[in-house]
């Protein structure tokens, strides 16, 4: 065990963020924790590290644990390079080297056998164990694989001042993957990546030695990465075994019991209940119905098992259909900064395509959009269509005015209980009315600018990262209005679930030309890796019977997780029939008189509930 949470509690005032929260991370771990924006995830990966102080309950950290924290825009400041900056890690190495080199030069000068020279021959040897042990004659190697693969292959000499703030927190994510700690704490470490290096970064991931705690909102990297996902949900802290994709059968599962329990218990409270007020004054039904109100006094009733919030709704739509060609792009060139970014780009969309821009950091994705929706002779929409754009950063929003003002301002014709009712329904409520959109916190804001979105029932979507800031319900509850809109769609984003959920095609802008690939974002991704395959030189030859065996065995081993996996179904099935068959023998209430079969019957449904809750765990880690 690296670290363990024992019934933490914080807080500010009065306001408690996190309550009794307990849990532990073990050697080799890969957790993945979520939760909804302001439930307290930084807050816990800060009393993690130390930058906070629980008000209650006690952290746990094992003797010489090193714990490396890469916060959500945490990064570098200073004249150094980049190169020079990762060389600091591995400073030991590069004075043992030195030192082994100045030895061995004056040990050629010594004569063999003297004292002098057998003291130098031994310092030497302890210099060589040390080396070989840290394997530092390959520290320039793993330094480029990092900075390479990070996107810095073309920057070693680049002075960190000099860099942007998402360039500065890639970096800090260089070293501490050179650093190799004990437990490596990432709170959103693909905000900053673009499609290439995300890959590259899963990747090394998987060999990476140490323990991993992650933040992210990346699902496809929660899949990934992460085998255990802790959520927080109303200041409690829920584990389950797998990855974000386990974690939300897992999640629905959990809660459909306990809601189901707790409501079988008040419908038998309130049976008791019913029976003891129709019952306790009449003489002869006086003392069962008093023996009901012992037994009620008896029950122990939990609280309401807490149900998260329902995400926002969102809905698009439109007026009037545009015609078949909506947008065409002849002999485009774009540039930006003295940089041409696209050159004789030729590009067509069509009425009701969904289409995803892809490319890497600096590509040219957004001027491009923000292109499209200026227009000019290069750009031509067609008859009847009309655009509306999403800007990832609302610069479109004016952040003086208040969120009811700033809307009815655009929207002039909508009632101002029409639009709280659309404001509600994207997650902003009547406290919300009279904040200036420039006091919303970056998922409320990103949920305004959607509303504001979708008041103007464009036909044609440009949206450019609209999931930046929205938590996972939201990003989820997004993807589907999207996905059931009848108009057109361009749009840019980092987040594949989204990309493989809503895209029917990828328009990639890669070396200033702009390439369509007529697929969803999965097959795009499956062509891609093909063709880096074909790049890479052969893989030397495998000996066919040892691979042979290694295959049967793989497949023996799914073999026999599916008939597990059918094993527990076949028990969960078995324990539900029970269950309910439970439930209705105490419905009928002629049980009730028998206080000895009531409790053997509560007491076997407390068993079938925990042996439920362990096959359900142990079907999430065969998921």
């Amino acid at each position: 065990m690296l670290v363990s949470f024992d019934n933490v509690t914080f807080g500010y005032g009065d306001n408690v963020i996190l309550s009794d929260v307990s849990f532990s991370v073990n050697e080799g771990e890969r957790i993945g924790l979520i939760g909804a924006n302001g439930e307290g995830k930084t807050t816990l990966l800060e009393l993690l590290t130390g930058g906070l102080i629980p008000e209650k309950g006690d952290i746990y950290v094992k003797n010489g644990v090193r714990i490396g924290y890469l916060e959500q825009n945490g990064g570098y400041a200073g004249d150094n390079t980049a190169y020079g900056e990762m060389r600091k890690v591995f400073s030991a190495d590069y004075e043992a080297l030195e030192n082994l080199s100045r030895l061995s030069e004056r040990l050629s000068a010594l004569e063999y056998g003297s004292a002098e020279y057998a003291a130098v021959a031994s310092k030497i040897e302890n210099l060589e164990k040390f080396v070989s042990s840290r394997d530092s004659y390959g520290v320039d190697v793993k330094i480029k694989t990092v900075l390479n693969g990070m996107g810095f292959s073309s920057r070693y000499s680049q002075v960190i001042d000099t860099m942007s703030g998402g360039e500065k927190t890639r970096l800090k994510l260089c070293r501490l993957l050179l650093e190799e700690p004990d437990l490596l704490v990432l709170d959103e470490p693909t905000n900053h990546l673009d499609m290439r290096t995300l890959f590259w970064l899963e990747d090394y991931l998987k060999t990476f030695k140490g323990a991993i705690l992650v933040v992210s909102h990346d699902r496809y990297f929660l899949d990934k990465t992460v085998s255990r996902t802790l959520e927080i949900e109303n200041r409690a802290l829920v584990s389950y075994p797998g990855n974000y994709s386990a974690y939300k059968i897992l999640a629905e599962q959990r809660r459909a019991r306990l809601l189901k329990e707790y409501e079988a218990l008040q419908k038998e409270r309130a049976r008791l209940q019913d029976y003891v007020d129709r019952n306790i004054v009449r003489a002869t039904t006086a003392k069962s119905a008093q023996s009901r109100v012992k037994k009620l006094a008896k029950m122990d009733m939990p609280e309401k098992p807490y149900m998260p919030p329902k995400p926002p709704v969102f809905g698009f739509s439109f007026e009037e259909k545009p015609y078949e060609n909506v947008l065409t792009v002849k002999d485009l060139t774009l540039s930006a900064g003295g940089k041409t970014l696209l050159k004789n780009v030729d590009f067509r969309i069509t009425r009701g395509a969904k289409v995803a821009l892809v490319g890497e950091n600096g590509a040219g994705k957004t001027t491009f959009l923000r292109e499209i929706m200026r227009g000019n002779r290069a750009v031509v929409r067609g008859r009847f269509v009309k655009p509306a754009f999403y800007d990832q950063e609302g610069l479109n929003l004016n952040g003086e005015e208040t969120v009811l003002s700033e809307f009815r301002g655009r929207h002039t014709g909508a009632s101002q209980t029409e639009v709280r009712a659309l404001l509600a329904r994207a997650g902003l409520f009547e406290e919300d009315m009279q904040k200036q959109v420039k006091s919303l916190s970056g998922g409320e804001r990103a949920k305004f600018a959607l509303a504001v979105l979708e008041a103007e029932r464009g036909n044609f979507l440009v949206l450019d990262e609209p999931t930046n800031h929205l938590d996972l319900p939201a990003r989820e509850s997004l993807e589907n209005a999207l996905k059931e809109f009848g108009g057109t769609l361009l749009f840019v984003s980092h987040d594949r679930y989204f990309l493989s959920a809503v895209a029917e095609k990828v328009a990639e802008i890669d070396g200033g030309q702009l390439k369509i690939y007529d697929c969803g974002y999965d097959e795009y991704i499956n062509i891609k890796n093909r063709e880096a395959a074909a790049e890479q030189p052969p893989l030397p030859a495998v000996n066919s019977k040892s691979a042979f065996h290694r295959t049967r065995e793989e497949r023996s081993a799914e073999t026999k997780r599916k008939e597990r996996m059918a094993v527990i179904e076949k028990l969960l099935s078995e324990i539900e029939e029970e269950e309910k068959s439970i439930n209705a023998e105490l419905a009928e209430g002629s049980v009730l008189s028998d206080y000895k079969k009531t409790a053997a019957l509560y007491e076997r449904l407390g068993f079938l509930g925990k042996r439920s809750e362990e096959l359900y765990a142990e079907y999430g880690e065969l998921l």
